[in-house]
């Protein structure tokens, strides 16, 4: 199985300054999705475009919980909502690089008011989740899931 995407970026014709450029540029996925990104506001980008961080943070958090939703469902739970406030932390890695350090994520999973799910279910269907997430296993940053 093999995934595949377009980037694309245009100069936007304005005169050449040293570090600058426009960094704003589109992606369209295999799925027929297109967004608009740029790189994060701290690396001269815009804030009103998704970057390259978010994105895979939106990959991990994405990946946890149709993981989990799987698992869930293979178990014959019934998940009413599943939310997530997913956070990533850059920094530099043991050599020196800037990386993304930890990503925690944080779901908040609702499930059907006729079944009981214990802490215990609850800790082993993250686990499982996370171990099967192929995002995450994919990642060498730390991941905390917190719920």
């Amino acid at each position: 199985m093999a995934f595949t995407l377009e980037v694309s970026w245009e100069t936007d014709n304005r005169p050449i300054v040293e570090g600058e450029f426009c960094r704003d540029h589109t992606i369209h996925f295999g799925s027929g999705q297109l967004i608009q990104a740029s790189s994060a506001p701290e690396y001269k980008g815009s804030n009103t475009k998704v970057n390259p961080e978010e994105q895979l943070l939106g990959a991990l958090s994405s990946c946890h919980m149709l993981t989990f939703l799987t698992i869930a469902h293979l178990k014959r739970l019934k998940v009413l909502s599943y939310k997530d406030v997913a956070t990533a932390e850059l920094g530099k890695n043991e050599a020196g690089k800037i990386s993304i350090l930890k990503i925690t994520l944080k779901p908040v999973v609702i499930f059907d008011t006729d079944q009981e799910v214990s802490e215990a279910v609850l800790d082993k269907i993250h686990d499982k989740a996370h171990a099967n997430c192929f995002i995450a296993n994919s990642l060498s940053a730390e991941i905390e899931v917190i719920y």
